[in-house]
């Protein structure tokens, strides 16, 4: 069974959107970027990240944003083949980029639970609210990987959908806390 990882950098009040910029943007859109001291130690993780997953996922919206830049990009090089899965119900397949590896449409979340239930390493997901929302709501995320960072936004897409559902117990994997008032926290999913 494959590990579903959610990454993601994340406000001290659970936005997830625009943290670099871009299209769906407010006012605060780039956040990472703004105001903060970069620290390379801060990002480790997301180097780790890299090295360790064998498969990415998306939700349309965040494919639509990160598959015309990622593909071209050398911090990205590693990713460029590994086989990515987009989310989506409205997606066609003439949408996708043929510059990305193999990519494959899952038009449900029992799509999903099928992709996790296949043999292979970690599936990270990048960005994508709307599908995290889906995914935690449904439990099939089995880990988190978060960069907090130091800033309230107010606005903006959060990580956690507002349904009413069941607790979900988190264990403590690893935290750090950088100079810069970043911190790094990584939860499994008690299950």
């Amino acid at each position: 069974m494959r590990t579903l990882i959610y990454t993601a950098f994340v406000s001290l009040d659970g936005v997830v959107d625009s943290p670099g910029g871009g299209t769906e943007t407010h006012r605060s859109a780039g956040w990472t970027f703004k105001d903060i001291e970069f620290l390379p130690e801060a990002y480790e993780l997301k180097g780790r990240e890299i090295e360790e997953a064998t498969a990415l996922m998306f939700g349309r919206t965040s494919y639509e944003a990160f598959a015309p830049v990622w593909p071209g990009m050398e911090e990205f090089a590693a990713l460029k083949e590994m086989p990515k899965y987009v989310v989506s119900t409205t997606l066609g397949q003439d949408a996708l980029v043929d510059n990305w590896g193999d990519i494959t449409i899952l038009r449900s979340l029992e799509d999903v639970a099928k992709v996790k239930e296949t043999d292979g390493g970690p599936i990270f997901i990048h960005g994508s609210a709307a599908l995290a929302h889906d995914l935690s709501d449904a439990g099939l995320i089995d880990r988190y990987h978060l960069l907090v960072f130091p800033v309230l936004l107010g606005a903006g897409k959060r990580m956690f959908s507002d349904t009413d559902k069941d607790k979900q117990m988190l264990k403590v994997v690893e935290s750090e806390t950088y100079a810069n008032g970043i911190t790094k926290l990584v939860y499994d999913v008690v299950r």
